[in-house]
């Protein structure tokens, strides 16, 4: 019932009126379903990490400078070649997208290939917190020692919740919505190159924000 909900919430949007319940009679007469998103993939969500660390970030959401908190986490982009994962490194302060890498494998690499480019880019000269969930690859001896080397101190969301990550959720949720979900990717390199064309000069450069008053992360 969800997707012709949706399907009646557009029609609404373009002015149309009609009856939730005959907007959900005529999609099934015609083979019409909403597009809702990714189904969450197979597989077993169980087991303990191997590494716990307190959550320190505690949903503290507003930061008054720059380079004090990132957040960072992955998503999955689906490609006629198959899945590609990206993985992004947001400073809190301004929503800016400070790192991102993608890779066709969903592997520690890929998260500390994003927070390398965020490291090289920002300099920070102080210790940053660095907030993500618990997955495996930020539970990894390697995550574990590049912080270490790098003067970042660890921030783990509770387990199961994504709202103690929701900033970086939310902007998946801004990139599949305004990007991705609008399109079919051929090739990785195809979504590598617009999911370029997103961060680098939309999001990050154009996109405005009311946390920010109106301006982009750049501008802020």
């Amino acid at each position: 019932m969800y997707g012709y909900r949706k399907l009646h919430d557009d029609l609404l949007d373009q002015g149309e009126t009609c009856c939730a319940n005959r907007v959900a009679r005529l999609a099934r007469l015609a083979g019409i379903k909403a597009r809702i998103g990714y189904k969450r993939r197979p597989g077993s969500y169980g087991g303990k990490p191997s590494v716990i660390v307190d959550n320190t970030l505690d949903r503290q959401f507003n930061v008054n400078a720059p380079d004090r908190v990132w957040v960072t986490d992955i998503t999955y982009i689906r490609t006629l070649e198959g899945f590609a994962y990206l993985a992004v490194v947001i400073d809190l302060y301004s929503r800016r997208v400070v790192g991102w890498s993608m890779q066709s494998r969903q592997t520690t690499d890929v998260v500390l290939q994003a927070l390398l480019m965020a490291v090289r880019c920002r300099k920070p000269k102080t210790t940053v917190l660095i907030h993500s969930d618990q997955g495996s690859q930020f539970t990894s001896v390697d995550w574990a020692s590049f912080l270490r080397a790098h003067n970042l101190e660890h921030s783990m969301s509770r387990r199961g919740n994504c709202h103690d990550n929701a900033v970086v959720e939310s902007f998946f949720n801004l990139l599949k919505r305004e990007r991705i979900r609008r399109r079919t990717y051929k090739t990785r390199a195809e979504a590598r190159h617009d999911v370029f064309d997103y961060i680098e000069m939309f999001y990050n450069q154009k996109r405005k924000h009311v946390r920010n008053g109106m301006l982009s992360p750049v501008e802020f």
